[in-house]
């Protein structure tokens, strides 16, 4: 047995037991035919799609396999949300002579967190002109210059956007990652459209406050963002429903995090009073970023576990059939 087929046989865990014991050597047998005769590990988009295969079987095993479909949805809506986010604090960055106030700025910008929101917003155009391929990649540009904003302008000493606000756009940006390569027009114009309308909406605003979010209290606004949300998934979710489409309740279990860590800022303050801490420090705020996202991960692997049925009639691949709903697009069958 070369190194190679040694490689692909230890990525075969990914697959449920029996699935690998019935298709297991026509698996590895297809990557090796495929692969390059002085190739000694599989390449990184071998390993990727024999992690999605196992992850597909076990949520097939498991009777959820129409929760693939769902989180693709939910990548859609986190996406647009993003997008819009992106939209409002592009505007809200600005800086304007009664919201100096003595702090330090970033040129004509209250924080570094410009680049963040041009990043996002150039994204959204990719998605909404580029070719599909090219969105994956931006949304990967943009979660990384999010991540990186903390450490960098921490260590050059110069302003970012607060954790409460770079978290759950980072936590939508990861979830964005999912969103599928191929839809309807009107679903790669929908995140660009919003984002502008956000923008738009609050160009007014601070023509009225004259005070970018670091010094005003825009922040609070970003739980209604977060209830804007899950009102959205909730209707999706109900009108998928009626015709048998479970994508729509996936994604509002899956979405879950982001919409949690929108409302981050006043759920520090509670953690505050809780563990009689000074203020809401790093500690505290990634914390109670923590605890969201466990139990809603808690949530969801509990709805896939409620999922599982024992079926007599099962296939000799140990693969559980999905009654009602289609493993592709979720829709009843």
């Amino acid at each position: 047995m070369s190194d190679l087929e040694r490689r692909y046989r230890w990525l075969l865990h990914a697959y449920p037991a029996a699935y690998r014991r019935t298709r297991g050597a026509e698996i590895v047998g297809t990557y090796l035919d495929l692969a390059e005769p002085d190739r000694r590990w599989p390449s990184p988009a071998d390993v990727a799609d024999m992690l999605a295969g196992g992850i597909r079987e076990r949520l097939r095993a498991a009777g959820a396999a129409d929760l693939i479909p769902g989180v693709r949805l939910a990548a859609f809506l986190a996406f647009t949300t993003a997008a819009a986010l992106a939209g409002i604090w592009t505007i809200a960055e600005q800086v304007t002579e009664q919201s100096r106030w003595g702090v330090a700025t970033f040129g004509p910008f209250a924080t570094t967190g410009i680049i963040i929101w041009t990043a996002w917003l150039l994204t959204a155009v990719i998605h909404a002109i580029a070719p599909a391929r090219w969105t994956a990649a931006a949304i990967g540009v943009a979660l990384l210059l999010t991540i990186a904003v903390v450490p960098v302008a921490d260590l050059a000493r110069l302003p970012r956007p607060p954790l409460f606000v770079l978290q759950p756009q980072a936590t939508l940006g990861l979830l964005a990652l999912a969103i599928p390569t191929s839809s309807a027009r009107w679903q790669r114009l929908a995140p660009l459209a919003v984002a502008l309308a956000a923008g738009l909406t609050t160009a007014q605003l601070v023509a009225q406050r004259e005070q970018p979010y670091r010094w005003g209290n825009w922040g609070i606004f970003l739980p209604y963002a977060g209830l804007a949300l899950l009102l959205t998934a909730m209707v999706t979710a109900a009108a998928l429903a009626l015709h048998r489409d479970t994508r729509g309740l996936w994604a509002l279990l899956v979405l879950l995090a982001p919409i949690g860590l929108l409302g981050l800022y006043p759920l520090t303050e509670i953690t505050t009073e809780l563990i009689n801490a000074d203020y809401a420090n790093f500690r505290v705020i990634a914390g109670t970023a923590a605890t969201i996202v466990a139990l809603t991960g808690a949530t969801l692997v509990t709805a896939v576990a409620t999922r599982r049925r024992p079926h007599p009639n099962a296939p000799a691949t140990g693969v559980m059939p999905v009654h009602g709903t289609c493993p592709t697009c979720g829709r009843g069958q």
